[in-house]
């Protein structure tokens, strides 16, 4: 679990002094075994560049988070993660407020973190030479993402993400394709959805954006920094991870039927016109069930993890967190 912070305290990134030690985290399963497949290239292009890349990587989540800790007690230029947002998601809650950057190396399934920065995805040498640039002598060109501290209501902090909590039809579908076997890729989010769709009733929502308060039953709730999740679905296309403020989406309850109409358009961001559909922005949310207005929703999932059952708090923390771009 990340360090605990008070509900509501703004973290100050602070600059470590230059080590030349840099830590790289694997996903080993990122990509179908890619992730892992990369990791000598990428700590060999960091030699290369007269960096000291250091193997942080654990046997599970857990054991890579303690690690990564650890490489960032004893000094650290920057944490390298190789895979997908789930080790992105793994980073963010290592060194959130620390002020060492992360560098990324986009590799997993997904990627919409990497993708919505601008980085490389599925390139590892363009993502070496990112990297390379970024830490040149003297120098670490990084940009500075708000990042978003969850809790339970009035607790302290139990992780931080840099993208999407969702706790709606999505979670549901991303927590059953999670659990699938087959088919390959994409068509297990396919099957899934078809799954969940057999069964789906609408949810039961309180959401307090900065004090102001919408429930209902609803289809979809997400509190979004960035604007995609779910590998390219572009769930707030307004959305930017610097602005100091949340895009909170909405979505009334919907009949099967119509909900089969609009959950392509996902993909595109036009569901956001749909007058079912609302967008809110807010620096503080806070997201409770409501078994009176409708089914209890999934655990929230976010960066493609899974997080816990409501209720659960969402504060934006500005410049958290910094990832290096080049």
């Amino acid at each position: 679990m990340p360090p605990p912070h008070d509900r509501g305290d703004h973290v100050t990134p602070r600059r470590p002094a230059r080590t030349g030690r840099v830590g790289v985290v694997v996903n080993p399963t990122a990509g179908r075994g890619r992730g892992a497949r990369v990791a000598a290239d990428v700590r060999a292009g960091l030699a290369a560049a007269g960096l000291q890349p250091l193997d942080l990587s654990g046997t599970d989540v857990g054991d890579a988070l303690a690690r990564a800790r650890q490489g960032l007690a004893q000094g650290l230029d920057a944490l390298v993660l190789v895979g997908g947002d789930g080790v992105v998601h793994l980073g963010a809650n290592a060194v959130a407020g620390t002020g060492v950057p992360l560098g990324l190396v986009a590799v997993g399934t997904g990627n919409d973190i990497a993708r919505d920065l601008g980085l490389p995805v599925r390139d590892v040498g363009a993502s070496l030479d990112v990297l390379r640039s970024a830490l040149a002598p003297g120098l670490v060109r990084s940009r500075e993402l708000d990042a978003v501290a969850v809790s339970r209501p009035g607790g302290l902090v139990t992780h931080w993400y840099l993208a999407v909590l969702s706790c709606g039809i999505d979670a549901a579908v991303n927590a059953r394709a999670n659990r699938l076997r087959w088919p390959a890729g994409g068509g297990r989010y396919v099957r899934a959805l078809t799954a969940e769709l057999g069964a789906f009733r609408p949810f039961g929502y309180r959401v307090t954006m900065d004090g102001e308060v919408w429930e209902g039953d609803g289809t979809l709730v997400a509190v979004a920094n960035t604007s995609c999740f779910g590998g390219g679905m572009r769930i707030a296309p307004d959305a930017e991870p610097d602005d100091g403020l949340l895009d909170v989406v909405l979505a009334d309850g919907l009949p099967r039927a119509t909900l089969l109409r609009v959950f392509p358009r996902l993909y595109r961001g036009s569901h956001v016109r749909h007058p079912a559909v609302q967008v809110r922005r807010a620096r503080s949310v806070r997201i409770e069930p409501l078994p009176e207005r409708g089914a209890v929703p999934p655990p929230a999932m976010a960066d493609g993890e899974t997080l816990d059952a409501l209720p659960l708090q969402c504060d934006l923390h500005p410049r958290a967190v910094s990832v290096l771009t080049g």
